[in-house]
This record gives structure tokens, sequence and C-alpha cells, in this order.
């Protein structure tokens, strides 16, 4: 059996999260969940800064703190996803985005790996304290709304947004009850975070 844990990214991932992102530019794949490494491509250690100032953030209509991981399968040691979770939401948020925003490189999609890393987050926001989290994606990505639906999501809206094209569904878990109704199924499958 795989096992995956979120790892805190650092230095040593550098040339694996670079490779990373490329993966996605080649497949002209959307890239979510990564805090703006996309942006930092050329500049990883200053991404880094950004990710630890990220953690620190105090709320604002502009920013809110959040926190980045790498999903990493134990096996190969290979950045197989990412997540970033934001610790509390601001107006905007609140109307579109929501608390968590993932994803997984286009060569291992369709393998089940997007819920252990939603469950992983899942378990983060529990730690701390965080009881319902919201989440969005387009209606055209099922593979994100059926990821979302599987721990519990509940669907509350579709709407239209200026932030991004097309509609968007927004969906509500409930964390405590996601992760006892889960456990089972994808407690076996994780590791510590690291």
């Amino acid at each position: 059996m795989e096992h995956l844990k979120h790892v805190i990214p650092n230095i040593e991932h550098k040339e694996q999260g670079i490779e990373y992102i490329q993966e996605h530019l080649d497949y002209h794949s959307q890239i979510n969940g990564s805090g703006g490494l996309d942006r930092y491509i050329n500049d990883y250690e200053v991404w880094l800064e950004k990710l630890n100032q990220d953690r620190l953030t105090i709320p604002s209509e502009n920013r809110v703190p959040a926190e980045t991981y790498y999903l990493v399968r134990q096996e190969d040691n290979r950045i197989i996803g990412m997540i970033n979770i934001r610790l509390t939401l601001n107006k905007r948020l609140k109307e579109c985005g929501g608390h968590i925003g993932y994803g997984i490189r286009p060569s291992e999609r369709q393998k089940g790996y997007n819920k252990i890393n939603l469950y992983l987050a899942l378990c983060r926001c529990q730690e701390l304290g965080i009881k319902e989290v919201y989440l969005d994606c387009d209606i055209d990505n099922p593979g994100s709304y059926k990821t979302m639906e599987a721990l519990g999501g509940i669907r509350i809206n579709e709407y239209e947004s200026e932030y991004h094209q097309g509609k968007i569904y927004r969906y509500i878990i409930n964390v405590d009850d996601a992760i006892n109704n889960n456990r089972e199924i994808y407690e076996p499958k994780t590791l510590k975070l690291k």
C-alpha cells in the first residue's frame, strides 16, 4: 500500500518543486493549491520566505494567513500534489475561493491521491479549530467536486465570479464529520506531517 504525507516545503524540495510546476506547464494544466510557486519558479528561495510570511499574515481584506504543503508519496519521495489552507477567510474568500485550494500533478491524476490530500488538510484544519471549510471548483472539473463529495462535501450553490471565468460550484465540509466518517478509508494511507 502506498503512503502519503504532507510536507512543509523547504530548500531540499527545490528541484522537485520546480519540476512539479513545469509538468503542469508542459501539460497546459491549471495550477491550484501551490501557494504561488508558479509565480516564483525562478526564485524558489524567495517563495519559501513568502510561505513563512503567509503563515504569520494578519488577516485583512487583501491577505489572510495560509499554510502550503507538498503531498509526498513515501515510497519514492515524489511530490505528487500540493495544497494551500487558508486559516481564516476575508470577504472575497468568503464569496469566492474558500479555505482550501489543491491540486495533483497531471501524470498522477485519477488515482485517488487528491482525496488523501484533502483528508490530510482537513486533519490540519481540525488541529487549528476550523469546524467548517468552504471549497470552490469550476463546474467543468468533476475530479475536484467528486473529491469534495467523497469527503462529505455538500454543494451549497453555483455562481459566477469576477475572479474566475465560468461557473463555480461552492461546497461546505463539516471537518469533524469528514474525518470521523473517512478515518478508516484514508488514515491507513497517510503518515504524520513532516
